[in-house]
């Protein structure tokens, strides 16, 4: 039977994060507020079929994204009808292994290094300690020295403001000439705009005399996971990065072990500015393609 696919909303919210709870290994792409707020720029899509969700996006082309549900408790080879000449995209490690014993030869997988999470320690970006994270902190102490700042919460009575904010990042950041820029731009005005309808959903303002000038947008992954969506300083601040960075992390991610920070899509100055944080793991994704017997022997 085809999978009939529909528009994301939030009206399958609940029942999304149900399976989202069952999946054995969570990665940043797959949390509620990533594919909701990504809906608009990717055409994504999902499809409730039994204990499993299918995501599908249709920008710049079709392609299929790892399911989401109790990957363990699924009779793969009876789905083969689903799976067969069909390409996944942003598939876990967890789910890559579980078909690879499933169906052998015939799924074909390939590393996705610019999709990997990157998972770092939350005590280690509260702490700054040691070598490591000498530029970091120094950076963090001379913002502490040179402004006088005030962090809170992100919650509903700021939103605007931090939507404002936002709105002159872009104006500075000029992303009417970036595609990348944009796209982020209306990911990031999807989620702050529906704000108290997402649960799960944290964050932190910086001001500095009345004005916000930097902000971050999480969310609770797992238990002991927190990711970071989205974060944004204005840069006429040295050390803005690092002090909303740690300043959230104190406030609000004490209770997890880790933080998630995302991808660098291949982005060269992105991946030095991740790597730069000493990232503990990877959580790593991959490309993966099912052939049928035939072609896998060929």
């Amino acid at each position: 039977m085809p999978l009939e696919f529909q528009q994301i909303t939030l009206h399958d919210q609940e029942r999304y994060l149900a399976l989202l709870g069952c999946c054995p290994q969570k990665t940043s792409d797959l949390s509620f507020a990533n594919i909701f707020g990504w809906a608009e720029e990717y055409g994504l899509e999902w499809c409730f079929d039994e204990n499993l969700v299918w995501l599908r996006q249709q920008n710049p082309e079709p392609q299929l994204w790892a399911p989401v549900g109790p990957w363990n408790d699924v009779d793969w080879a009876a789905l083969w009808p689903c799976l067969a000449n069909a390409s996944f995209h942003r598939v876990p490690e967890e789910l890559t292994e579980i078909w690879r014993k499933t169906f052998g030869e015939r799924m074909i997988p390939s590393e996705a290094r610019g999709q990997w999470d990157y998972v770092y320690s939350v005590s280690e970006l509260i702490e700054l300690k040691g070598n490591r994270f000498h530029k970091k902190k120094n950076l963090l102490r001379q913002f502490q020295r040179n402004y006088r700042a005030a962090y809170h919460p992100l919650d509903m009575d700021c939103v605007e403001r931090v939507l404002e904010m936002q709105s002159n990042w872009c104006t500075w950041k000029e992303c009417v000439d970036s595609d990348a820029l944009e796209a982020e731009n209306t990911a990031i005005e999807r989620v702050l705009k529906e704000w108290d309808r997402i649960p799960g959903l944290m964050g932190g303002a910086l001001e500095v005399e009345g004005e916000i000038v930097a902000y971050t947008v999480a969310e609770a992954l797992t238990s002991d996971t927190v990711v970071i969506h989205f974060e944004k300083g204005d840069t006429r601040f040295k050390g803005i990065y690092q002090a909303i960075n740690n300043l959230f992390l104190a406030d609000a991610a004490t209770g997890f072990e880790n933080v998630n920070r995302e991808q660098d899509l291949d982005d060269e100055g992105l991946r030095k500015a991740k790597l730069s944080y000493n990232p503990i793991r990877f959580l790593k994704k991959y490309g993966v393609r099912f052939v049928d017997a035939e072609q896998s022997s060929t």
